[in-house]
């Protein structure tokens, strides 16, 4: 069709995708393919088909008498999650998992050391930074998250002779001083477009 752009170069097939997490405030990478800074931690294996970021805005309508459609709609709110089942059981795991909690050393009966996972208490959830990262061939994309907090119930199923994962549920937090998210990329796609002004007669 005339006009039409197809570019089969901007299909994003995920050849593989990394979960990283940090303190709030951990300093972001500078670019999409930049060793990740200090500070952040991989999460480890995941499993293939469950890694979802989801940007689910609500909208509210006006209705008027004179039109059957709606006459003005505006944005009420803003709203994304990150999604991502762990494969990897640790200690740090639980604690994103669980939004926060204490982990201690207990005086065990065998000569091993055991530890004690106690999730956190009503009132004392802790946010945390998360990095998305999408590797298709030599495109990279970084999705960036300063600030999340993991805000669902946590469902474990511990059926026998199968893997038994951790789902970690992220919801982004915001604030009017700093982007809620963004992602960074090397994709030459993203490159913004120069619009040539119309020649002045």
């Amino acid at each position: 069709m005339a006009g039409e752009t197809a570019n089969n170069n901007e299909i994003v097939i995920p050849a593989l995708t990394r979960v990283w997490l940090g303190e709030v405030g951990t300093k972001a990478p500078a670019d999409a393919t930049a060793t990740m800074p200090a500070g952040w931690r991989a999460v480890g294996l995941t499993t293939e088909d469950s890694l979802k970021f989801n940007n689910e805005p609500n909208f509210e309508q006006v209705r008027s008498a004179q039109s059957s459609y709606p006459t003005r709609t505006f944005q009420t709110q803003d709203a994304s999650t990150i999604e991502v089942d762990l494969q990897q059981w640790s200690g740090e795991n639980f604690r994103a998992v669980y939004g926060g909690g204490q982990i201690d050393e207990v005086t065990a009966a065998d000569s091993k050391k055991h530890y004690k996972f106690t999730p956190p208490r009503i009132g004392s959830r802790t946010e945390i930074a998360a990095c998305i990262e999408v590797i298709d061939g030599g495109k990279n994309y970084r999705y960036m998250v300063p600030r999340s907090m993991q805000m669902e119930g946590v469902n474990t199923e511990l059926a026998k002779s199968k893997e038994a994962v951790l789902p970690l549920r992220l919801a982004v937090q915001g604030g009017d001083d700093t982007d809620a998210w963004y992602v960074i990329t090397n994709d030459p796609s993203f490159a913004p477009v120069s619009v040539t002004p119309p020649a002045s007669g």
